[in-house]
């Protein structure tokens, strides 16, 4: 192998695992963010923070910050699907469930983006969708039906949460393919998605009536700025790096490695026994959401 094509495989490889890594440790990260402050005004202050962080980045890049008229409905579209709600149900579910699980439920976004997709931009059916769905539901069965009866209280709410979580992210991702079909600036749709997002969850604290509470601790400031720098705005822009080098098919296997970065780091710190169960359901999620990636 010529020393160029070793380097290039070296740096994708490390892409890969910084992303995956970055983007699993996010749900343990969400974790920390439980407790005084609500999740909405979480996930506000997380995307005000991101969106102006993803902007000037652009900016100072020379990146062109602006949105055509005509394309701005699906840029806010995307924000408050996949910046705000998809977020906020996700931290709901997390404060009920362990990351790990909830991040197992959210890994199935893949197959609703699929359908999504084939509802708003006609895309075509990948040819695993319907046994990578089955895997799924397969997957989600194995982990929380045995145990159903010893869940704690809210626990079937966490599941519930999970899935809108996957719903919501599913969509957004099919709004932001539409973006991306459209030849939009990729820092550009993300900063301004960011800042919709947070507008869209102060909105919902408001309707809500969540009073907006700071947790100071160390611990909360720490893992918002993680979330906010690391888990966001790194993440995303050596996720969309590896789509350049790869492509989008092969870049989004990453997705199906997060989920289980995210349960040995929740069987880690958070006590998430990873019974036989847990095991077989998370390789029936794993490989449904391969089976509808591959191409």
């Amino acid at each position: 192998m010529a020393p160029h094509s070793r380097r290039t495989g070296i740096v994708t490889a490390l892409l890969f695992a910084v992303t995956a890594l970055l983007w699993g440790g996010g749900a343990l990260a969400t974790t920390m963010q439980v407790g005084v402050t609500p999740a909405s005004w979480s996930v506000a202050m997380r995307m005000l923070l991101a969106g102006m962080l993803l902007l000037a980045w652009g900016r100072f890049g020379g990146t062109s910050l602006r949105i055509p008229r005509g394309d701005r409905v699906a840029v806010a579209v995307q924000g408050a699907l996949f910046f705000a709600l998809a977020f906020i149900a996700f931290y709901e579910a997390t404060r009920r469930i362990p990351s790990g699980l909830a991040a197992l439920v959210l890994s199935t976004s893949s197959l609703f983006a699929a359908v999504f997709g084939r509802l708003w931009l006609g895309t075509v059916f990948p040819p695993g969708l319907l046994l990578g769905a089955g895997c799924g539901a397969l997957g989600i069965a194995l982990i929380f039906v045995p145990d159903v009866e010893a869940l704690r209280p809210g626990s079937l709410g966490g599941l519930g949460w999970a899935f809108v979580a996957a719903l919501a992210a599913g969509a957004g991702t099919v709004a932001g393919a539409r973006n991306q079909r459209a030849g939009l600036p990729v820092l550009a749709v993300l900063g301004w998605g960011a800042i919709v997002g947070a507008i869209v969850c102060v909105i919902w604290a408001a309707l809500a009536r969540e009073t907006f509470v700071l947790d100071s601790s160390s611990r909360y400031i720490a893992s918002l700025l993680y979330l906010a720098v690391a888990a966001t705005c790194v993440t995303f822009l050596c996720y969309f790096e590896l789509v350049r080098r790869q492509g989008p098919a092969r870049a989004a296997y990453v997705l199906a490695v997060v989920p289980l970065v995210a349960l040995v780091l929740s069987a880690l710190f958070e006590n998430l026994s990873l019974g036989l169960n847990v095991l077989l359901g998370a390789i029936a999620i794993v490989t449904g959401n391969v089976l509808v990636l591959r191409r």
